[in-house]
């Protein structure tokens, strides 16, 4: 049962389309700095529920900006933290107030890092365990069917999840195949970790990504679709105070990653967690507790611009 629970769970992964000639644009691109981090309820037209007085984190743009996917602990959820997701009408228009996604997706345990993909799939984790799962917290994989809502959750199988915690899944694909970043525990200290997607759309044993990770605690990578950016929380030493995000690049996707840097303009004394790109490399979203969170912990957004590539 695992074993084809599994298979369906790639294959499901594996249906998601990203056109390599995008890949070509992005990376003739730079980008100037990040600018100062703001409150996302706080921009004008924002819902007053985006943020709670209760621990709101994990966020992530949908593919087409049209969705901002969180998890959350307040109250309206079926138990510990659950996956909300706020809607706009449009890339200039504002957040509305966050829907709980239910059941299926949510549980009695703690679902979060939710990661939406192409083709109405979404990437969580969950601490729910049961038949088929690794142990502590798995990914896991859905997908929203316009018939009948979200599709019973698939444990991505034990070559990815381990018997420790997995966090922060990010799908991305190039021209030399698909890799699945996340964290895991499993080493003792929280590292990143890759997971190359095989032929038949399984997923290959996962490997730590040496160029990442430090023997402090690396948290949740976020890589950009075209695979030359990662954004991670880290508690290395450098950071500003508890939890800083942290950011790597590299010139193609056969490199090794550059050594991380610390991103002091959006970072604070406090904790910074689990950041997130957009679609378009634009917007980083992330959690955060400095002073003036509204509760336990608030979403954040940074924006930068795109210049054009200077050639030599």
């Amino acid at each position: 049962m695992q074993c084809s629970a599994t298979a369906r769970a790639a294959a499901a992964v594996g249906a998601v389309v990203v056109f390599a000639a995008l890949i070509g644009v992005a990376a003739a691109m730079n980008f100037a700095p990040w600018g100062t981090p703001v409150n996302a309820e706080s921009v004008a037209g924002t819902s007053s529920e985006l943020n709670t007085v209760f621990n709101d984190g994990c966020p992530i743009q949908s593919p087409d900006g049209l969705s901002l996917y969180m998890a959350s602990n307040r109250p309206g959820g079926l138990g510990g933290n659950d996956i909300w997701v706020a809607q706009r009408e449009s890339r200039d228009a504002r957040w509305g107030a966050p829907v709980n996604l239910g059941a299926p997706v949510n549980s009695s345990a703690n679902d979060f890092c939710p990661t939406p993909l192409p083709g109405k799939r979404l990437l969580f984790v969950s601490e729910r365990g049961g038949p088929g799962t690794c142990g502590g917290a798995d990914i896991y994989i859905t997908r929203r069917n316009p018939a009948h809502g979200w599709d019973e959750p698939m444990d991505l199988g034990c070559q990815v999840n381990s018997a420790a915690g997995e966090a922060g899944p990010s799908y991305f694909e190039t021209p030399a195949g698909a890799q699945l970043y996340f964290s895991s525990t499993r080493g003792g200290d929280s590292d990143v970790y890759a997971s190359p997607q095989l032929a038949d759309g399984s997923f290959g044993p996962a490997a730590a990504v040496p160029s990442l990770n430090t023997s402090s605690d690396d948290f949740r990578p976020n890589v950009r679709k075209d695979g030359l950016e990662v954004v991670f929380d880290s508690n290395r030493t450098g950071t500003l105070g508890g939890q800083d995000i942290w950011s790597s690049t590299r010139e193609s996707v056969d490199d090794e990653w550059s050594t991380p840097i610390d991103l002091v303009a959006v970072n604070t004394p406090f904790a910074e967690t689990r950041a997130s790109l957009s679609w378009d490399g634009l917007t980083l979203t992330f959690g955060s507790n400095r002073p003036g969170t509204e509760g336990m912990a608030d979403v954040y957004e940074s924006t930068r611009n795109k210049v054009a590539h200077q050639k030599d």
